[in-house]
């Protein structure tokens, strides 16, 4: 846990103390020192900035048990996700190795892991902390000085339209939905312990929960819904050019402080096969992005430090937030069917890559065939290829 510096002071403003829920509760009841000790420095001898992690219990766990036993396991609590990612790539041919890699990950990786405290009192300190309100307790964050202050570079350009050319996403447009709309607390303090990612964590939002009548005869574009259920997520159709991450190398500068390069982005759209097909995402394509990873993310600190880079692809699946409900692809058949530009095929990965993306990559053969004119509804169903399933 961080310690206070002596010379840092908290100031709290005095409506606090009148705060129902935690006006009551001394400030050594969570953070420690000593508020008998008259000396200032001897008080604050062991004062602590974020009593919430890494385990609220103590503090949290008297009033909210049930979120506190939950949460410990979350995915802003444990990163999970990361550690399965990078141990796949990293393997155990040599455990010294191995250390190193992951005493790295968590040095870097794991530094934007998220508190009860740094969600409902403060900003994350990973983007610099600094109270939300004085010292109360936000039981719905500010999502701008929260939620996006994390998830900026890629999820808030998307969701607001930050990026040159691009719209911004017709939830926040047309209804100024907050992430807290469709992210609920649930989702956000759920066990997750058991997810190898993120869209396997309990509660995650689906598009169906506020859309369940897309396939009513009387619903728009319902007979195009039913076609494509199952063989497209809802991405393929109603997400546009989001940005892709390459090449993100970890090290530290010269004067020891971490930092990262990520060497190149771009803005881009990718339709490919959908590396989580299962019983709950059963959808035979899917929007796919860039992760900044490669084979030498973490040679600053060990050389082939990924020996099994290619266990996982580097083109993942994804959920831009920049949903539309018109795109190119949906405004005609043909905007999808037979546009090869669309998908992802084995010539958009860069050779040294192919063998860890070949499950997600398309195949001329399976992409759909352009609909001739004459042939709709039931023909253009027929007109596209049976492919094949992973």
């Amino acid at each position: 846990m961080e310690q206070l510096a002596p010379h840092e002071k908290m100031f709290v403003d005095p409506a606090f103390a009148e705060d129902a829920n935690h006006g009551s509760i001394g400030c050594h009841e969570c953070h420690g020192g000593n508020p008998a000790e008259p000396d200032y420095l001897a008080a604050h001898n062991g004062v602590v900035r974020d009593p919430t992690f890494p385990d609220p219990g103590p503090v949290c766990g008297d009033c909210h048990p049930d979120i506190v036993e939950k949460s410990r396991a979350s995915l802003h609590a444990t990163l999970h996700p990361f550690t399965r990612m990078i141990d796949a790539r990293s393997g155990s041919d040599s455990p010294e190795q191995h250390v190193i890699v992951d005493k790295t990950r968590q040095a870097h990786c794991g530094a934007c892991h998220s508190s009860c405290g740094q969600c409902h009192v403060s900003r994350p300190t990973y983007v610099g902390g600094g109270l939300l309100n004085m010292h109360f307790f936000e039981r719905n964050p500010p999502w701008r000085e929260v939620c996006t202050a994390c998830h900026g570079s890629r999820i808030e350009k998307e969701y607001l339209g930050e990026n040159k050319g691009v719209p911004p996403d017709v939830h926040w447009r047309k209804r100024f939905f907050r992430c807290i709309k469709c992210h609920s607390g649930e989702e956000m303090h759920a066990d997750a312990s058991g997810a190898a990612n993120r869209y396997q964590a309990p509660d995650a939002p689906k598009c169906i929960q506020c859309h369940a009548s897309i396939y009513d005869d009387a619903a728009p574009s319902a007979e195009q819904h039913r076609m494509h259920k199952d063989k497209l997520s809802c991405q393929v159709c109603h997400a546009v050019s989001y940005k892709n991450c390459y090449d993100c190398h970890f090290a530290l500068s010269r004067t020891g402080e971490k930092f990262f390069i990520n060497k190149k982005s771009e803005l881009d759209f990718k339709i490919g096969l959908n590396p989580l097909r299962s019983d709950a995402r059963p959808e035979r394509f899917a929007v796919l992005r860039h992760v900044p990873v490669d084979r030498n993310s973490f040679r600053y600190y060990a050389d082939n430090a990924l020996p099994h880079f290619d266990a996982l692809p580097t083109w993942k699946y994804a959920t831009p937030h920049n949903i539309q409900r018109r795109t190119p692809q949906n405004a005609a058949c043909n905007g999808c069917h037979g546009n090869e530009n669309l998908f992802l095929l084995e010539s958009d990965v860069a050779p040294e890559d192919r063998i860890a993306n070949k499950n997600v990559t398309v195949p001329l053969e399976m992409i759909p065939k352009r609909i001739e004119p004459g042939v709709s509804g039931r023909g253009a169903e027929q007109a596209k290829p049976s492919g094949g399933s992973q």
